[in-house]
């Protein structure tokens, strides 16, 4: 039987990173943004690559909703999913979500911000998630009576295997040791975009210690950094 499991994140949260984590493992099959092509076709965002990354990928939300709660390709018995909490635009019923077994990866929003300020000359509070993140995380902490793994970010630097290990223990898999490094470049499961997004990540061979200095964010960043620190403490109360 399939363990079907959706670890939702923002961008710039070291999420392709966990994804290689996962997709290293020799019984998983990895899925690098399911919603990504169908966000860009009915939000319209002008994201690089956006024709491409839209003509390379399902974007129906009923076929992608059916593949995300079907078995594993491959015969595999863990499907990973590296999900963006952003990609789940209003409108569209999340229902299926509890379908699944989700785990949350969170990481605090100036960490955040400051990543994303790298790539994009302008960001919003919608853009990083987390918002959204806080939404799922409710309606399926509401549904199993208890909350659902989160894991933290700096956790999983800072100490990869014991946080790997409670996480894939809290998600009712055993833990590989295939989780602690992965081999240095592109993989098969990486989305079209990869080549504009991850070129650090394709130079790492596993998790880089967490880098330990104070952020300075600017005027506009830092309110939102203000906006979403009260969605991740919330979620950040319950990590493993």
């Amino acid at each position: 039987m399939t363990v079907n499991i959706a670890m939702w994140s923002g961008p710039r949260n070291i999420s392709t990173a966990m994804m290689y984590s996962f997709g290293n493992r020799p019984d998983c099959f990895a899925w690098d943004e399911p919603f990504y092509a169908f966000s860009l076709k009915v939000h319209g965002n002008d994201h690089p690559m956006r024709d491409e990354i839209i003509a390379a990928n399902e974007s129906d939300w009923d076929r992608l909703v059916a593949r995300c709660l079907g078995p594993a390709p491959d015969g595999k018995q863990v499907f990973y999913q590296k999900h963006m909490t952003h990609h789940m635009l209003k409108g569209f019923d999340r229902g299926w979500i509890l379908g699944l077994t989700n785990a949350f990866l969170i990481r605090r929003p100036e960490r955040v911000l400051a990543s994303y300020a790298q790539k994009w000359a302008e960001v919003s509070l919608r853009d990083i998630g987390f918002v959204e993140q806080a939404e799922i995380f409710d309606r399926v902490a509401d549904h199993l009576g208890q909350a659902p793994a989160v894991i933290d970010a700096d956790d999983v630097l800072a100490d990869p295997r014991r946080t790997l290990e409670q996480l894939c223990a809290a998600c009712g898999i055993s833990f590989d040791d295939h989780m602690l490094a992965w081999p240095k470049g592109p993989k098969p499961f990486d989305g079209v975009w990869a080549p504009h997004w991850y070129n650090a990540v394709w130079e790492s061979t596993g998790f880089a210690p967490p880098k330990d200095r104070r952020l300075a964010l600017d005027g506009a960043l830092a309110k939102i950094a203000e906006a979403a620190q009260p969605y991740y403490e919330r979620l950040r109360q319950y990590k493993l």
